[in-house]
């Protein structure tokens, strides 16, 4: 079938690729109809790696995706043909000890699309389990239908954070995730969002949602201006979400005494943290690797008018124009949030 290829670092190609896939009893057979860009496929794009997941042969690239169910297996029974479905891209293995402990996305066996070395879903079909599928609500597009991945990122870091009414929260770092964090902890119980980033562009579009405050740290403290703002508290919550180490670990003293920070943004290299400061303050820390149990919860909460997605959707191509796409995506234009693909 056509696909999306990553050959080598730097080197994109759409071409037939010799992938054979079978339709087991729990499993249904998907016509890719969208697929967004994610900044993990635009690593693997430009440096041929992340850490240590590393593309060592050609590899299809993508991993936010929704379709149309064309093909299922016998037993398959949440999902029918022709229904239009998102996917969690993961596959754990059911027999492994963090699957039984209900933290299923730790599974060091887990089969995550577009994670080297397996094959990603920007291609015509994939075959996939039909318990990690779910039906689009009548009226919601594949496009929007491919942003529940991002989306589900930010609906679990809500929930690490525990969220109280009214909490005052603080999300450093406006790209796509740290803005899915803002508009989730909005819609989980937060009466106000403040978003840090220096570039003013993001920030005027993470500023078109109500409650959500942009603030660029290019022009003030951050500390400062949060203290200021909550009358010398600091946030209840504090997501960290732009992935860089430079901000540590100064960042922690946004936070209220006794508050919680979740470290959302994933980097390649240590942060210092100051582990004197935290434990005085009293702050309790949370990790977020991928999700758990949240693609129903964004399907519903976008579906209920809790949660607008299109407006982070900054520009689509055609599935012939994927590479033209990719290059767009790396360009890292100011004002683009996210890249979509449609077939």
């Amino acid at each position: 079938m056509k696909a999306l290829v990553l050959e080598s670092a730097n080197k994109l190609s759409l071409r037939d690729f010799p992938i054979q896939e079978t339709v087991g009893p729990y499993d249904v057979k998907i016509q890719i109809k969208a697929c967004g860009i994610c900044g993990s496929d635009i690593h693997y794009y430009m440096e041929g790696a992340i850490g240590d997941f590393i593309v060592k042969e050609p590899m299809i690239l993508g991993h936010e995706a929704a379709g149309v169910i064309i093909e299922k297996g016998a037993k398959v029974s949440n999902v029918e043909v022709g229904d239009l479905v998102c996917m969690e891209p993961g596959i754990p293995n059911m027999q492994c000890h963090e699957v039984l402990e209900g933290n299923y996305h730790l599974d060091p066996e887990i089969v995550f699309w577009a994670t080297p070395p397996i094959h990603g879903c920007m291609r015509e079909t994939v075959v996939h389990p039909a318990r990690f599928c779910f039906k689009l609500p009548a009226g919601m597009t594949a496009v929007e239908g491919a942003m529940m991945e991002p989306l589900a990122t930010g609906i679990e870091a809500a929930k690490k954070a525990h969220i109280k009414p009214g909490d005052v929260a603080l999300v450093i770092g406006c790209g796509a995730i740290g803005i899915m964090c803002a508009i989730s902890a909005l819609a989980g119980g937060c009466s106000k969002v403040f978003i840090s980033d220096i570039k003013q562009e993001k920030l005027d579009i993470a500023g078109t949602y109500e409650n959500v405050v942009p603030v660029n740290t290019s022009k003030v403290d951050l500390e400062k201006f949060i203290m200021k703002e909550t009358n010398g508290l600091g946030a209840d919550i504090v997501f960290e979400a732009s992935g860089s180490p430079r901000i540590y670990p100064d960042f922690f003293r946004t936070a209220r005494r006794g508050g919680k920070v979740v470290l959302v943004g994933m980097m390649n290299e240590p942060a210092q943290v100051n582990i004197p400061l935290i434990q005085v303050r009293g702050l309790s820390i949370e990790t977020l690797f991928r999700y758990t149990n949240t693609f129903h919860r964004a399907v519903a909460l976008v579906n209920a008018g809790k949660i607008d997605v299109k407006r982070l959707i900054s520009k689509t191509f055609k599935f012939e124009d994927s590479i033209a796409a990719y290059e767009y995506a790396t360009a890292a234009h100011p004002d683009v949030v996210k890249v979509m693909i449609e077939m």
